[in-house]
């Protein structure tokens, strides 16, 4: 995953870029930048951060770098933003999104004359290298950008910083979102809607799909008006998501409020747990709203220590990531020892971690642990996002599944079985996965539900890793 900030100001910006950028830390963790743009031109910093925060890197850079135009970005991937010298100018450019069809790209550039990229240290080409290329082929940046929309398979939503000003251009389908927002002396555009508020920036207005503005110190021109088809991610109210954020007006906590409250519903009168739990962080706020619904006491039987460890699906080696979750989690055995437990995540991937954690809270004494997914089951890798590390549909947990039910080769027909609610072979599903996971009741947030929780028309959301529908 990954987000963006980028400012417009009529003075020195470093600083609201500075923390722009750094309230979209929960969006990635491998790579940080910033360019900005001013009398001096353009400058950039990048760091690795890994293993420190945001802040703590880029302190120096700040004092530093000065500008009244700038661009930054959090990243799971590719180092950016990227500096570009082309024939439409100098500029910066950094991306959110998923490229599938890299290899029809790249050939297209080096036949049309590209004869190099710089290759990253996993050995693949800077996908935001072959956006900033592709531009570069149209006669204009705006037909660059709508180029770029219309040929990558997958998504790709932009911030592209001239001397001029900064363009802001939504994915063709909207799968993430771009914000505006205003004061007085300054215009900003942000992933996260909540990213500006507390430099005083007021909501100004949401890009809609395709759409492409161009903000200067002065003001928000639209240069492509909106699409009129949407799949926007709805995963990102699910999990990816801060719970200050909205997207298409719906606010993440309380759409996972919501959720809480439909699967309570569903549950109503089934079991009988004497506690509800969220598993830290993303699993709380449906617990509440859980808890809220059944009238059943929310509690922490644990607790989520972040002051010295990274996110768990930082390091690239599996084994790791699962010991640095299973490291931040301290039981509460006072409020586990005997108790029956409903444990709510937002989804359930590989289930190793989940699987640890119904481990540790039996040896700390639950007499039960109840599992209640907020989604539905994931059948499918994500096609328009860089979700996970996952590299195959059959490193998901109902996969490995489908295989020993079904063999190797499935047909989509019978992963729409599994994927129906109602049919036998999911109920199987869920009760193959209940026992390899140790849970003593497993129900997941059923599709239909999980869009009347976020409540924006259905068509205009993407379900494709749990439905496999584009």
């Amino acid at each position: 995953m990954g987000g963006f900030f980028g400012v417009a100001s009529k003075k020195n910006c470093t600083l609201e870029l500075f923390y722009g950028v750094d309230y979209h830390s929960h969006l990635g963790t491998r790579r940080g930048g910033m360019a900005v743009c001013g009398e001096q031109g353009f400058q950039r910093a990048i760091h690795n951060i890994e293993n420190s925060p945001f802040r703590t890197k880029f302190e120096r850079d700040v004092e530093e770098m000065e500008g009244n135009l700038g661009i930054g970005c959090i990243s799971d991937y590719e180092p950016q933003p990227l500096l570009i010298q082309s024939h439409l100018g100098s500029f910066a450019i950094t991306t959110v999104g998923k490229i599938n069809n890299m290899d029809e790209l790249l050939k297209y550039v080096y036949e049309n004359g590209n004869t190099h990229f710089q290759e990253m240290s996993s050995g693949q080409v800077n996908a935001t290298e072959l956006i900033a290329a592709l531009i570069c082929k149209q006669d204009s940046i705006v037909e660059g950008i709508r180029y770029v929309q219309k040929v990558v398979d997958g998504s790709m939503t932009l911030l592209l910083m001239t001397k001029e000003g900064i363009y802001a251009a939504r994915d063709r389908l909207g799968r993430t979102p771009i914000v505006i927002g205003k004061k007085d002396d300054a215009y900003c555009a942000s992933f996260e809607s909540f990213a500006y508020l507390n430099l005083g920036y007021t909501d100004y207005k949401e890009l809609g799909p395709a759409e492409i503005d161009f903000i200067t110190p002065d003001g928000v021109k639209t240069l492509v008006e909106p699409g009129d088809e949407m799949r926007v991610c709805s995963f990102l109210w699910v999990y990816y998501g801060y719970p200050t954020s909205s997207y298409e007006g719906v606010n993440v906590e309380e759409m996972r409020y919501n959720c809480g409250s439909m699967m309570a519903k569903r549950d109503e009168g089934k079991i009988n747990p004497d506690i509800i739990a969220g598993v830290p962080d993303s699993g709380i706020a449906h617990a509440i709203g859980y808890s809220n619904e059944a009238k059943i006491p929310f509690a922490r039987p644990f607790i989520k220590y972040t002051p010295t460890w990274p996110r768990s699906f930082m390091p690239t080696n599996q084994s790791q990531r699962n010991l640095i979750a299973r490291m931040k989690l301290i039981p509460v055995k006072a409020l586990i020892e005997n108790k029956k437990l409903l444990l709510i995540d937002d989804s359930i991937v590989r289930g190793t971690q989940l699987r640890e954690t119904t481990e540790f809270l039996y040896q700390s004494g639950a007499k039960e642990v109840h599992v209640r997914p907020a989604c539905p089951p994931l059948l499918y890798g994500c096609k328009y996002l860089n979700f996970s590390r996952s590299k195959s549909d059959m490193d998901l947990i109902t996969r490995q599944v489908i295989r020993e039910k079904e063999g190797e080769d499935v047909s989509r027909e019978v992963l729409d079985e599994y994927a129906n609610p109602s049919s036998k072979k999911y109920d199987e599903m869920l009760d193959a996965i209940r026992e390899k996971q140790n849970f003593t009741t497993l129900r997941y947030h059923r599709l239909d539900d999980l869009e009347k929780s976020i409540g924006i028309s259905p068509c205009k959301l993407c379900t494709y890793c749990f439905s496999g529908k584009e």
